[in-house]
Protein backbone atom coordinates (compact mmCIF):
# COMPACT_ATOMS: atom_id res chain seq x y z
CA UNK A 1 0.00 0.00 0.00
CA UNK A 2 1.20 3.53 -0.87
CA UNK A 3 3.54 2.15 -3.50
CA UNK A 4 4.49 4.65 -6.21
CA UNK A 5 3.75 3.28 -9.70
CA UNK A 6 4.97 5.01 -12.86
CA UNK A 7 2.72 4.69 -15.92
CA UNK A 8 4.32 7.14 -18.38
CA UNK A 9 7.26 9.51 -18.59
CA UNK A 10 5.59 12.07 -16.32
CA UNK A 11 2.60 10.30 -14.75
CA UNK A 12 2.36 8.14 -11.64
CA UNK A 13 -0.21 6.96 -9.16
CA UNK A 14 0.03 5.98 -5.53
CA UNK A 15 -1.58 2.62 -4.81
CA UNK A 16 -3.89 3.52 -1.92
CA UNK A 17 -7.56 3.06 -0.94
CA UNK A 18 -8.39 5.88 -3.38
CA UNK A 19 -5.60 6.18 -5.91
CA UNK A 20 -3.63 9.43 -5.77
CA UNK A 21 -2.22 10.79 -9.03
CA UNK A 22 1.19 12.41 -9.29
CA UNK A 23 2.09 14.34 -12.44
CA UNK A 24 5.47 15.92 -13.12
CA UNK A 25 5.13 19.53 -14.24
CA UNK A 26 8.72 20.31 -15.23
CA UNK A 27 11.97 20.15 -13.32
CA UNK A 28 11.41 18.90 -9.79
CA UNK A 29 7.84 20.22 -9.65
CA UNK A 30 4.84 17.87 -9.37
CA UNK A 31 1.12 18.17 -8.76
CA UNK A 32 -1.22 15.79 -7.00
CA UNK A 33 -4.57 14.57 -8.23
CA UNK A 34 -6.36 14.14 -4.88
CA UNK A 35 -4.55 13.71 -1.58
CA UNK A 36 -5.79 10.57 0.15
CA UNK A 37 -8.13 9.98 3.04
CA UNK A 38 -6.44 11.63 6.04
CA UNK A 39 -3.34 13.18 7.61
CA UNK A 40 -1.53 9.84 7.60
CA UNK A 41 -2.06 9.53 3.86
CA UNK A 42 -0.68 13.05 3.47
CA UNK A 43 2.42 12.08 5.46
CA UNK A 44 3.03 9.03 3.29
CA UNK A 45 2.65 11.07 0.11
CA UNK A 46 5.05 13.70 1.45
CA UNK A 47 7.65 11.00 2.13
CA UNK A 48 7.27 9.75 -1.45
CA UNK A 49 7.78 13.26 -2.79
CA UNK A 50 10.87 13.81 -0.64
CA UNK A 51 12.35 10.44 -1.63
CA UNK A 52 12.15 11.49 -5.29
CA UNK A 53 13.34 15.06 -4.75
CA UNK A 54 10.01 16.50 -5.89
CA UNK A 55 8.45 19.81 -4.89
CA UNK A 56 4.66 19.89 -4.57
CA UNK A 57 3.28 22.63 -6.80
CA UNK A 58 -0.48 22.09 -6.35
CA UNK A 59 -3.26 19.68 -5.38
CA UNK A 60 -6.12 19.19 -7.82
CA UNK A 61 -9.15 17.63 -6.13
CA UNK A 62 -11.51 15.66 -8.35
CA UNK A 63 -14.35 15.98 -5.83
CA UNK A 64 -14.99 16.56 -2.15
CA UNK A 65 -15.40 13.10 -0.64
CA UNK A 66 -13.21 12.57 2.40
CA UNK A 67 -11.06 9.82 0.87
CA UNK A 68 -9.97 12.27 -1.86
CA UNK A 69 -9.38 15.45 0.13
CA UNK A 70 -8.30 14.11 3.53
CA UNK A 71 -4.60 14.83 2.99
CA UNK A 72 -5.13 18.42 1.81
CA UNK A 73 -4.79 20.17 5.15
CA UNK A 74 -1.58 18.40 6.19
CA UNK A 75 0.12 18.84 2.81
CA UNK A 76 -0.85 22.50 2.60
CA UNK A 77 0.52 23.19 6.08
CA UNK A 78 3.75 21.36 5.25
CA UNK A 79 4.36 22.76 1.78
CA UNK A 80 2.22 25.87 1.40
CA UNK A 81 0.90 24.58 -1.93
CA UNK A 82 -2.49 25.72 -3.26
CA UNK A 83 -5.38 23.31 -3.71
CA UNK A 84 -8.11 23.55 -6.34
CA UNK A 85 -11.59 22.03 -6.54
CA UNK A 86 -14.43 22.25 -9.09
CA UNK A 87 -17.79 23.95 -8.57
CA UNK A 88 -19.75 23.01 -5.47
CA UNK A 89 -17.01 20.53 -4.53
CA UNK A 90 -15.00 23.54 -3.40
CA UNK A 91 -17.65 24.47 -0.81
CA UNK A 92 -17.77 20.93 0.58
CA UNK A 93 -13.96 20.82 0.75
CA UNK A 94 -13.72 24.09 2.65
CA UNK A 95 -16.66 23.16 4.92
CA UNK A 96 -16.56 19.34 5.26
CA UNK A 97 -19.49 19.20 7.70
CA UNK A 98 -21.65 19.80 4.61
CA UNK A 99 -21.01 16.21 3.51
CA UNK A 100 -22.56 14.32 6.46
CA UNK A 101 -25.20 17.05 6.76
CA UNK A 102 -26.21 16.56 3.11
CA UNK A 103 -26.25 12.77 3.47
CA UNK A 104 -28.22 12.74 6.73
CA UNK A 105 -30.50 15.58 5.68
CA UNK A 106 -30.02 17.41 8.97
CA UNK A 107 -27.42 18.21 11.61
CA UNK A 108 -25.42 14.95 11.57
CA UNK A 109 -24.92 12.90 14.76
CA UNK A 110 -21.44 12.15 16.09
CA UNK A 111 -21.69 8.72 14.46
CA UNK A 112 -21.16 10.47 11.09
CA UNK A 113 -18.60 13.07 12.19
CA UNK A 114 -15.44 11.05 11.61
CA UNK A 115 -12.63 11.07 9.07
CA UNK A 116 -14.29 8.61 6.72
CA UNK A 117 -17.27 10.91 6.27
CA UNK A 118 -15.83 14.34 7.09
CA UNK A 119 -12.28 15.39 6.22
CA UNK A 120 -10.39 18.21 7.90
CA UNK A 121 -11.15 21.55 6.22
CA UNK A 122 -8.69 22.96 3.69
CA UNK A 123 -8.36 26.18 1.72
CA UNK A 124 -9.24 25.65 -1.93
CA UNK A 125 -9.37 27.84 -5.00
CA UNK A 126 -11.74 27.48 -7.97
CA UNK A 127 -10.54 24.88 -10.47
CA UNK A 128 -10.16 26.46 -13.92
CA UNK A 129 -8.29 25.46 -17.05
CA UNK A 130 -5.93 28.39 -16.45
CA UNK A 131 -4.64 26.94 -13.16
CA UNK A 132 -3.72 23.57 -14.69
CA UNK A 133 -0.20 22.60 -15.75
CA UNK A 134 0.61 22.88 -19.44
CA UNK A 135 -0.95 20.04 -21.40
CA UNK A 136 -3.43 18.99 -18.68
CA UNK A 137 -7.16 19.30 -19.30
CA UNK A 138 -10.22 18.84 -17.11
CA UNK A 139 -12.99 16.29 -17.86
CA UNK A 140 -16.46 16.84 -16.33
CA UNK A 141 -17.64 13.59 -14.67
CA UNK A 142 -20.82 14.42 -12.71
CA UNK A 143 -23.14 11.84 -11.16
CA UNK A 144 -21.18 10.22 -8.35
CA UNK A 145 -20.78 13.72 -6.95
CA UNK A 146 -22.22 17.06 -7.99
CA UNK A 147 -19.31 18.54 -9.98
CA UNK A 148 -16.73 15.76 -10.02
CA UNK A 149 -14.00 15.98 -12.67
CA UNK A 150 -11.18 13.89 -14.05
CA UNK A 151 -7.97 14.95 -15.74
CA UNK A 152 -6.18 14.13 -18.99
CA UNK A 153 -2.45 14.78 -18.90
CA UNK A 154 0.00 15.75 -21.62
CA UNK A 155 1.11 12.08 -21.62
CA UNK A 156 -2.48 11.09 -22.55
CA UNK A 157 -3.12 9.44 -19.18
CA UNK A 158 -6.68 9.96 -17.90
CA UNK A 159 -7.40 10.00 -14.16
CA UNK A 160 -11.10 9.10 -13.81
CA UNK A 161 -11.75 9.68 -10.08
CA UNK A 162 -14.86 7.77 -8.88
CA UNK A 163 -16.87 7.72 -12.09
CA UNK A 164 -16.87 3.92 -12.05
CA UNK A 165 -16.04 1.02 -9.76
CA UNK A 166 -14.22 -2.24 -10.33
CA UNK A 167 -16.27 -5.43 -10.71
CA UNK A 168 -15.14 -6.82 -7.35
CA UNK A 169 -16.14 -3.61 -5.57
CA UNK A 170 -19.56 -3.59 -7.23
CA UNK A 171 -20.14 -7.24 -6.39
CA UNK A 172 -19.26 -6.55 -2.75
CA UNK A 173 -21.20 -3.32 -2.19
CA UNK A 174 -23.79 -3.60 -5.00
CA UNK A 175 -25.21 -0.06 -4.70
CA UNK A 176 -22.61 2.59 -5.60
CA UNK A 177 -23.06 6.05 -4.15
CA UNK A 178 -24.72 8.49 -6.58
CA UNK A 179 -26.20 11.97 -6.30
CA UNK A 180 -27.63 12.13 -9.84
CA UNK A 181 -28.47 8.90 -11.66
CA UNK A 182 -29.02 10.42 -15.11
CA UNK A 183 -25.83 12.47 -14.92
CA UNK A 184 -23.95 9.32 -13.90
CA UNK A 185 -25.32 7.31 -16.83
CA UNK A 186 -24.44 10.18 -19.17
CA UNK A 187 -20.89 10.22 -17.77
CA UNK A 188 -20.52 6.47 -18.29
CA UNK A 189 -21.79 6.84 -21.86
CA UNK A 190 -19.27 9.62 -22.52
CA UNK A 191 -16.22 7.78 -21.17
CA UNK A 192 -17.07 4.66 -23.19
CA UNK A 193 -16.10 6.68 -26.26
CA UNK A 194 -12.83 8.06 -24.88
CA UNK A 195 -9.43 7.00 -26.14
CA UNK A 196 -6.32 7.34 -24.01
CA UNK A 197 -2.94 5.78 -23.41
CA UNK A 198 -4.17 4.64 -19.98
CA UNK A 199 -7.21 5.16 -17.75
CA UNK A 200 -6.74 5.30 -13.97
CA UNK A 201 -9.97 5.03 -11.95
CA UNK A 202 -9.64 5.68 -8.22
CA UNK A 203 -11.30 2.40 -7.24
CA UNK A 204 -10.45 0.04 -10.09
CA UNK A 205 -7.32 -1.21 -11.82
CA UNK A 206 -5.74 0.97 -14.52
CA UNK A 207 -6.74 -0.12 -18.00
CA UNK A 208 -6.21 0.76 -21.65
CA UNK A 209 -9.84 -0.14 -22.47
CA UNK A 210 -12.40 1.56 -20.24
CA UNK A 211 -15.52 0.73 -22.30
CA UNK A 212 -16.30 -2.75 -20.87
CA UNK A 213 -16.07 -1.57 -17.26
CA UNK A 214 -18.16 1.52 -18.00
CA UNK A 215 -20.87 -0.67 -19.54
CA UNK A 216 -20.77 -3.02 -16.54
CA UNK A 217 -21.31 -0.09 -14.17
CA UNK A 218 -24.21 1.17 -16.29
CA UNK A 219 -25.80 -2.30 -16.25
CA UNK A 220 -25.59 -2.35 -12.47
CA UNK A 221 -27.38 1.02 -12.28
CA UNK A 222 -30.20 -0.29 -14.44
CA UNK A 223 -30.39 -3.47 -12.35
CA UNK A 224 -30.80 -1.43 -9.16
CA UNK A 225 -33.49 0.70 -10.82
CA UNK A 226 -35.40 -2.39 -11.95
CA UNK A 227 -35.15 -3.87 -8.44
CA UNK A 228 -36.62 -0.69 -6.95
CA UNK A 229 -39.48 -0.81 -9.47
CA UNK A 230 -40.19 -4.42 -8.48
CA UNK A 231 -40.28 -3.44 -4.80
CA UNK A 232 -42.66 -0.58 -5.64
CA UNK A 233 -45.28 -2.71 -7.33
CA UNK A 234 -47.14 -1.98 -4.10
CA UNK A 235 -46.90 1.45 -2.41
CA UNK A 236 -43.77 1.65 -0.24
CA UNK A 237 -42.06 4.30 1.85
CA UNK A 238 -38.42 5.11 1.15
CA UNK A 239 -37.46 3.49 4.47
CA UNK A 240 -39.13 0.22 3.48
CA UNK A 241 -37.54 0.35 0.03
CA UNK A 242 -34.15 0.76 1.69
CA UNK A 243 -34.85 -2.16 4.04
CA UNK A 244 -35.87 -4.41 1.14
CA UNK A 245 -32.74 -3.51 -0.87
CA UNK A 246 -30.51 -4.36 2.09
CA UNK A 247 -32.25 -7.72 2.38
CA UNK A 248 -32.09 -8.47 -1.36
CA UNK A 249 -28.41 -7.57 -1.68
CA UNK A 250 -27.44 -8.94 1.76
CA UNK A 251 -26.01 -5.65 2.98
CA UNK A 252 -25.37 -4.77 6.62
CA UNK A 253 -26.97 -1.63 8.03
CA UNK A 254 -24.99 0.88 10.08
CA UNK A 255 -24.96 4.67 10.24
CA UNK A 256 -22.59 5.03 7.27
CA UNK A 257 -24.48 2.60 5.05
CA UNK A 258 -27.80 4.10 6.12
CA UNK A 259 -26.86 7.55 4.83
CA UNK A 260 -24.76 6.51 1.82
CA UNK A 261 -27.15 3.92 0.42
CA UNK A 262 -30.20 5.80 1.67
CA UNK A 263 -29.19 9.00 -0.12
CA UNK A 264 -28.43 7.00 -3.26
CA UNK A 265 -31.81 5.24 -3.17
CA UNK A 266 -33.58 8.59 -2.89
CA UNK A 267 -31.61 9.74 -5.95
CA UNK A 268 -32.92 6.67 -7.80
CA UNK A 269 -36.47 7.50 -6.67
CA UNK A 270 -36.11 11.05 -8.00
CA UNK A 271 -34.78 9.78 -11.33
CA UNK A 272 -37.51 7.15 -11.73
CA UNK A 273 -40.20 9.69 -10.83
CA UNK A 274 -38.86 12.19 -13.37
CA UNK A 275 -38.91 9.44 -15.99
CA UNK A 276 -42.54 8.72 -15.22
CA UNK A 277 -41.75 5.17 -14.02
CA UNK A 278 -42.66 5.91 -10.40
CA UNK A 279 -45.31 8.07 -8.84
CA UNK A 280 -45.15 9.62 -5.38
CA UNK A 281 -48.09 10.55 -3.17
CA UNK A 282 -48.89 11.16 0.46
CA UNK A 283 -50.96 8.50 2.16
CA UNK A 284 -51.84 8.60 5.87
CA UNK A 285 -49.17 11.28 6.35
CA UNK A 286 -46.50 9.13 4.70
CA UNK A 287 -44.71 9.71 1.40
CA UNK A 288 -45.15 6.51 -0.62
CA UNK A 289 -43.76 5.44 -3.97
CA UNK A 290 -45.49 3.19 -6.48
CA UNK A 291 -44.52 1.93 -9.92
Amino acid sequence: MYELIQVSENCYYVQSPAKIGIVRCGGDRVCLIDSGNDKDAGKKVKRLLEANGWTLQAIYNTHSHADHIGGNQYLQKQTGCPAYAPGIERDFTEHPVLEPSFLFGANPPKDLRHKFMMAQPSDVLPLTEECLPEGMTCLPLPGHSFDMVGFRTADDVVYLADCLSGKETLEKYQISFLVDVQAYLDTLEAIQNLDARLFIPSHAEPTEEIGPLARYNAEKVREIADTILQICREPETSENILKRLFEIYQLTMNFEQYVLVGSTVRSYLTWLKEQGRLQARFEENRLVWEA
